[in-house]
């Protein structure tokens, strides 16, 4: 993520110089309204998105910076009562995110790892480092476990089991709601029975619709889509 937030930390004068002729500079406003639409992106969406580690940051740094500032108003003050409540609303927000994400790590685990071993190299990462070794230690924990209680009692050739084919993989057939943020077009919608024929629709920035997650999980990555 090429962006930061514009109160996350001072820089000396020549590295803030070059900060800001090579990334974008958000408002608090703004980022929170990133972390707003990656937590929603995330809760609706069925599969595993991309992480967000760099935003996570940026708004720990920012919840650091209003805590400090909670510590000068006066107390009584009618401010402390409102600023104290947007920090629990933001401190709500991002923990969601992160327990949705660790909920689909911990249902989906090995094809999250699969998914993101078979990357190429140069595509977004799904996990953060902490997540990848999160699930790691979640499959060899379950390997140890089934082996513990099951496997080990069962015939030689049934001790093993591969759990790419034991574990579901996540439904992306499922439907879900969306609003277009960018006008699109051409968007190519696959029948929903036999007798019908597959279409192409046009979205209009604004819209809102029920459509399948397959069909604009793509448009959900770029941003051109909000699920809601």
């Amino acid at each position: 993520m090429a962006d930061r937030f514009s109160d996350a930390g001072a820089l000396s004068g020549e590295e803030e110089s070059q900060e800001e002729e090579e990334e974008d500079v958000l408002t608090p406003a703004e980022l929170i309204a990133r972390l707003e639409e990656a937590w929603l992106n995330e809760k609706f969406s069925p599969e595993l998105l991309e992480n967000k580690s760099e935003l996570v940051e940026c708004v720990m740094e920012q919840l650091m910076h209003m805590e400090e500032n909670l510590q000068r108003v006066r107390k009584g003050d009618l401010k402390a009562s409102v600023h104290r409540m947007e920090i629990d609303r933001i401190r709500f927000v991002l923990s969601s995110y992160l327990r949705s994400r660790l909920q689909k790590i911990e249902k989906f685990f090995p094809h999250v790892l699969e998914k993101e071993k078979s990357r190429a190299d140069g595509d977004p990462s799904f996990l953060s480092p902490e997540e990848f070794a999160f699930a790691k230690e979640y499959l060899a924990n379950t390997e140890v476990y089934l082996k513990a209680v099951a496997l080990r009692h069962m015939p030689p050739n049934l001790q093993s089991i591969d759990m790419l084919k034991a574990v579901p993989e996540p439904c992306l057939d499922s439907f879900v709601f969306l609003r277009v943020k960018e006008r699109q077009e051409n968007i190519l919608v696959e029948p929903e029975t036999d007798e019908q024929r597959e279409y192409v629709v046009d979205l209009e920035e604004g819209s809102q619709h029920l459509m399948r997650y397959r069909t604009i999980a793509p448009l959900v990555a770029s941003g051109a889509v909000q699920l809601i």
